[in-house]
């Protein structure tokens, strides 16, 4: 028989059940008692607050000390990626770093990936909720995943209220009767209070986020893995006969900002959304889970609420989109083996659990997602376990492909259909640069 690898015996081993068990198995599989010395130094970087990112290591490092030598370093999220690029082309980044879902392809080729004989493909799918499913590349598991944050929407209480409204809207199709109640406008058309930050790209935070949530609820993939684990650009017109669903997700998504539809609601002279609905002057905001401690901060004295993300009215399945977090070992670590096992004994279900909390977000592990809780965190887990992400290629190329996409449709310089086949088209070129 085979004989399994230190990180397979370590990963069973936490995967099993990080308890007094488990950890004696990870403490045997490196070689007996003194695993601190053998983990050794491991640094991490990442993109989130250090004070909660700490406060989870003190308690892992408190009840394992083989964590001791643990360390965090945030850096800043808008320099991020090229700061990460430049250390490791140096040999001066870290042992290990938390890779966001949409850049797991662009930076794939960075990691030391966990081969599909260490862990199978149907293994990681059972453990992990389907948000991850970006991880899985062509050669093996890109990163362990560990979190995920869901879009939701927030919604000012007071506003609806006024309106008549006790709860926002569960489906799309409510949407634009809402706003037809509550956007206000002054005499020369321009608006003075906002229902929802839909149309534009520019001065709302989540567009791209937003809209593919839309396609994706309709059963449009924007990309696809194929058996190889390649991947193909998936977002194609229908040919003859009515518009297509992908039509239909565009449409409703600009129509917002339209000023001859009913509906209109936004424009991109306003400030920017999450902006926007802090100050009280807009109604409905779609936002990632993350979101809620800046909202507050913002405004602490708005009167708001955090729902569920609307879904399509008869809709087969319901489906969110979101941004999954994970463990990746950069081949530039100095220490690649000690970030193996430190990303196993983080990623336990009670660990995960606490990096959830403590970002306010939900954990990627399906064991943690059907535990009980209460609050938002139900909300949060609910987005979750539906939440689909697909495979971006390169954020930095496909970001400015969703934004002329939307652009090009609310200005006129191009009809729906056109500006999708453009985008699918700019899709393709994108990947085929890539594989």
């Amino acid at each position: 028989m085979k004989t399994r690898s230190l990180f397979q015996i370590i990963l069973l081993a936490v995967f099993g059940s990080l308890g007094v068990a488990g950890v004696l198995i990870f403490a045997f599989a490196v070689g007996g008692g003194n695993t601190a010395s053998t983990i050794g130094k491991v640094v991490i970087w990442g993109t989130f607050d250090k004070s909660a990112m700490q406060s989870v290591l003190d308690t892992a490092m408190r009840d394992n000390q083989d964590l001791q030598q643990v360390s965090y370093v945030q850096k800043t999220e808008a320099t991020y990626e090229q700061d990460l690029s430049n250390a490791l082309a140096q040999v001066q980044g870290p042992d290990l770093f938390i890779l966001r879902s949409d850049y797991a392809l662009k930076d794939e080729p960075k990691v030391i990936p966990i081969t599909y004989e260490e862990l199978s493909r149907v293994q990681f799918q059972n453990i992990f909720a389907e948000a991850a499913n970006p991880y899985l590349g062509k050669s093996g598991i890109i990163a362990i995943p560990f979190a995920v944050d869901p879009l939701v929407l927030y919604w000012n209480r007071d506003i609806l209220s006024s309106a008549g409204y006790a709860v926002p809207p569960a489906y799309w199709d409510d949407v634009p009767r809402v706003s037809e109640k509550i956007t206000q406008r002054d005499q020369s058309g321009g608006i003075q209070r906002a229902t929802i930050a839909f149309g534009t790209y520019r001065n709302i935070e989540n567009a791209k986020a937003i809209l593919s949530a839309l396609l994706m609820q309709a059963d449009i993939p924007i990309t696809t893995v194929r058996s190889d684990g390649t991947i193909a650009a998936a977002l194609t017109q229908e040919t003859g006969g009515s518009s297509s669903a992908a039509d239909d997700a565009l449409r409703f998504y600009t129509e917002f900002a339209d000023p001859s539809q009913s509906d209109y609601s936004w424009s991109g002279s306003m400030q920017g959304a999450r902006a926007a609905f802090a100050a009280g002057d807009l109604a409905l905001y779609v936002g990632f889970a993350s979101e809620a401690p800046l909202i507050a901060s913002m405004n602490p004295n708005l009167n708001a609420a955090i729902a569920a993300l609307p879904q399509l009215r008869g809709a087969a399945r319901t489906s969110d989109f979101g941004r999954a977090y994970a463990f990746a070992v950069p081949r530039a670590s100095g220490n690649p083996i000690g970030a193996k096992a430190v990303a196993a004994l983080l990623d336990s279900a009670t660990t995960s659990a606490a990096i959830a909390r403590s970002l306010g977000i939900s954990s990627a592990l399906r064991k943690v997602l059907a535990d009980p809780v209460s609050g938002n965190a139900a909300i949060f887990n609910q987005m979750t376990i539906i939440t689909r992400i697909w495979s971006d290629p390169d954020p930095t190329q496909t970001d400015p492909l969703f934004r002329a996409m939307i652009e090009d449709t609310v200005s006129g310089a191009s009809p729906l259909s056109q500006a999708l086949q453009r985008a699918g088209q700019q899709m393709s070129q994108i990947i085929s640069g890539e594989q």
